[in-house]
């Protein structure tokens, strides 16, 4: 399981070697498509380690990034990097080789009168690729600028940049073809542009 490995690893490093009691709760739906394992690991190690770090000091996040990846090493490290790394306002480019520093660009949608959504389709899993590719080719043609997977591996959901006025129109859109041909209709999800995982005081 991976909490049980990622808290052994964390014990190994000096991060409750006494025993950790962990209550997590999360939000995101299933029916998001977002993969979820990631953000849980990453946030399991910033608490366990925000505890074990001397008050009014951060946990050193390039640590816990390694140990990551070699207590979990099947994850996606882009995934991960967003949860330790992420600013406001700026895209965090594909994790560097080895010994670069990390890479940022400006990404603020709405600052530009755009809107960062998700869209997630439903249904058979068997059929999720060719929905969510009909999905797309819909959502482009009602206006969306551009769309890609939000990790490295496939899925059932996109991240779509779109123009502010086009929101509702990219919606109906996708709706109505989903609907004319009896399938669930995508769910959409606002994205907000955020910081890293942090304490919430």
């Amino acid at each position: 399981m991976r909490p049980y490995a990622l808290l052994r690893a964390l014990a190994r490093a000096g991060y409750g070697r006494g025993g950790t009691d962990l209550h997590v709760q999360g939000s995101l739906t299933e029916a998001a498509g977002l993969a979820t394992a990631e953000p849980a690991d990453c946030a399991i190690a910033l608490a366990v380690a925000d505890v074990h770090t001397p008050a009014g000091t951060e946990p050193d996040r390039d640590g816990l990034a390694r140990l990551l990846a070699r207590a979990l090493p099947d994850g996606d490290d882009a995934l991960r990097g967003a949860v330790l790394y992420a600013r406001p306002g700026e895209a965090l480019l594909p994790t560097p080789a080895s010994g670069r520093e990390r890479r940022y660009v400006d990404f603020d949608p709405a600052a530009s009168g755009a809107r960062l959504v998700l869209m997630a389709v439903r249904g058979d899993p068997a059929d999720r690729a060719a929905e969510l590719s009909r999905a797309v080719a819909c959502a482009r043609r009602a206006g969306a600028l551009s769309a890609w997977p939000p990790g490295e591996r496939p899925g059932r959901s996109v991240l779509m940049l779109l123009p502010e006025a086009r929101l509702t129109a990219v919606r109906a859109a996708v709706a109505q073809d989903f609907r004319d041909r009896g399938r669930p209709v995508p769910r959409f999800l606002n994205i907000a542009v955020a910081g890293a995982a942090r304490r919430e005081e």
